[in-house]
């Protein structure tokens, strides 16, 4: 499933007459500037930190609040990252995740989510990742990425 992210304001107006009734109304659609989409990354950053892995292949619907089966032992528990902003188009569009775990036993790893809090919390994301095996000992890297775009 791929998410064509597009960020998108609507302004919409009335102008009420003296007698209380709706004598114009109007919406005009705008342009989120540079400097918006750097500050909801910026803002992104203080409230998403979490990346959770997990072992189902349930198909990722908009629904879902959480991984269908997370992973909370193994060394493979979620945990949070190392933020930051980067420029993919404008400075600052970019929010981005980092986390590296180290396995303390065998898992297959099919999902991957991003989270506000170490458990529960709010889920921004997740995305179905295949098959992964990874065994004891073994390191696994991964990074989120969130690009927001006004074009």
């Amino acid at each position: 499933m791929e998410n064509k992210l597009k960020v998108k304001g609507t302004y919409e107006f009335k102008i009420i007459g003296v007698d209380g009734e709706v004598r114009d109304s109007w919406k005009v659609e705008n342009l989120v500037v540079n400097g918006g989409l750097a500050y909801l990354t910026g803002n992104a950053i203080t409230g998403m930190s979490y990346i959770g892995v997990g072992t189902s292949s349930t198909a990722v619907a908009g629904t879902q609040t959480a991984l269908v089966a997370e992973i909370t032992d193994t060394g493979l528990a979620r945990a949070s990252g190392t933020v930051s902003q980067e420029e993919t188009t404008v400075a600052n569009d970019t929010f981005k995740i980092t986390k590296t775990w180290t396995a303390t036993g065998s898992k297959t790893i099919e999902e991957v989510g991003v989270f506000s809090a170490a458990s529960g919390g709010t889920m921004l994301s997740r995305a179905l990742t295949t098959s992964k095996a990874i065994a004891d000992g073994e390191s696994l890297q991964g990074t989120y990425s969130l690009v927001l775009s006004n074009a």
